[in-house]
């Protein structure tokens, strides 16, 4: 294992050697920008592949919505393939052979700051690499891969239990988001780049059983190459007691807090916080924790949102809006409406925009919502504030957030009073 900082022609040198070596590349992926630059592509991957016509350099090159496909036989089509990307200002490298990984990052000053370590054990680098071009949907993470096994999501043979299925997508379009989220931040300055020596500080409140959550350290220190730090919270002691021996049979160094949102305690305030499926007001004190920290990302998923379903019914509805609130179905998906929406602008007049998204589609699961929200330091506008009173007001309701936020601050800002 080696840390160096070198001249960035020479760091990119030694990328090339293995992005070239076709008898030894697993995988490289090139990502993020650097310092006033902009690639064409949010991320690029690469690998050789074996067609009719020889074996191909296969690049997937990803922008804004899609991923793009093109093979470049071996020699100087390859070559030239590598040297065009390797032109790109992208930030970061990071290449998997059967004997190593390879990671660059450019400085600020431009340089390339190289760490190398031996292929990880378990990490799929041994052995032959698969250059099979016919292969399944792309994956972020393969169904064989280890965590699923671990989890019990897959079978020995490792192929993913047909009533596990469910699961196994809700991960992957978990990760797409993650991927994308984490790219985006990074490119824009509001989540740093991490080092070995100082790694992404991921911290997951609720984290239950850790099927998200192992799966986001996977990828991200797996397949990524990111250096990642992992913290779980959850108020059971049994789920802490297994996160703990899946991790270490994964060989993942991760830390398991038994205890209860509000009350946890960390060495350092995390990067990214993640909330998923945490029950009904725990989203809340998960979200006001992720304030407090000021964490730079924060990924949730709402899920049971009786608080505001409970207050609806003990209120009465505002004119003209009976309608809403008359059947107990629409009600309840009223208050699910309502309770993400207040979320979002109390999140906005901390200083963070706010996306609410489709976490996966509804067909696979009812708890499809999802919360993204990245730190930019610009304050809430008077309007957001004024929007938020208004709802409030108008529905005579106490959304938990709102007395959580207060709370911290010490006073009110008009936000759930």
């Amino acid at each position: 294992m080696s840390s160096t900082t070198e001249p960035l022609d020479r760091g990119l040198a030694r990328v090339r050697e293995d992005l070239l070596a076709d008898d030894r590349l697993i995988r490289a992926v090139g990502s993020g920008r650097q310092r006033s630059t902009t690639p064409p592509w949010r991320r690029v991957e690469l690998r050789w592949v074996d067609l009719k016509a020889g074996r191909h350099l296969q690049v997937v090159a990803y922008d804004a919505t899609q991923a793009h496909t093109s093979n470049h036989l071996r020699g100087e089509a390859a070559d030239a393939a590598v040297d065009a990307l390797l032109a790109e200002p992208f930030g970061n490298w990071t290449v998997e052979t059967t004997d190593r990984r390879l990671t660059l990052r450019v400085t600020k000053k431009g340089d390339a700051a190289t760490h190398t370590s031996a292929a990880a054990a378990g990490s799929g680098q041994a052995g032959e690499p698969d250059r099979s071009h016919d292969r399944a949907k792309e994956r972020l993470l393969q169904e064989d891969d280890p965590v699923f096994a671990a989890l019990g999501l897959a079978d020995a043979r490792g192929r993913i239990k047909p009533s596990r299925m469910a699961k196994y997508r809700q991960v992957e379009d978990f990760l797409r988001i993650l991927d994308r989220s984490i790219d985006e931040a990074m490119e824009k300055g509001h989540v740093r780049t991490p080092t070995a020596d100082d790694p992404l500080r991921i911290v997951d409140l609720g984290c239950g059983n850790g099927y998200l959550t192992f799966a986001a350290h996977r990828f991200l220190g797996g397949r990524r190459g990111l250096p990642v730090r992992l913290t779980g919270v959850d108020v059971k002691a049994q789920s802490a007691e297994h996160n703990a021996t899946v991790a270490r049979d994964l060989g993942i160094e991760a830390d398991f807090v038994v205890g209860t949102i509000g009350e946890a305690s960390l060495a350092e305030p995390p990067d990214v916080v993640l909330a998923l499926h945490a029950c009904d007001t725990a989203t809340d004190e998960a979200l006001a924790r992720a304030v407090e920290w000021a964490a730079p990302l924060v990924l949730a998923a709402p899920c049971c949102h009786h608080d505001i379903a409970a207050q609806l019914r003990r209120t009465p509805t505002p004119s003209p809006y009976s309608s809403l609130t008359r059947h107990g179905i629409l009600r309840e998906r009223f208050a699910d409406t309502l309770t993400d929406a207040l979320r979002a602008l109390l999140l906005r007049t901390q200083g963070y925009r706010v996306e609410v998204m489709e976490f996966v589609e509804s067909r696979h699961t009812p708890r499809n919502t999802l919360l993204r929200a990245v730190r930019t330091g610009d304050g809430g506008s008077a309007s957001t504030v004024q929007e938020y009173d208004d709802l409030v007001a108008t529905w005579g309701i106490r959304p938990k957030l709102g007395e959580l936020l207060a709370a911290d601050a010490g006073s009110g800002t008009g936000a759930g009073e």
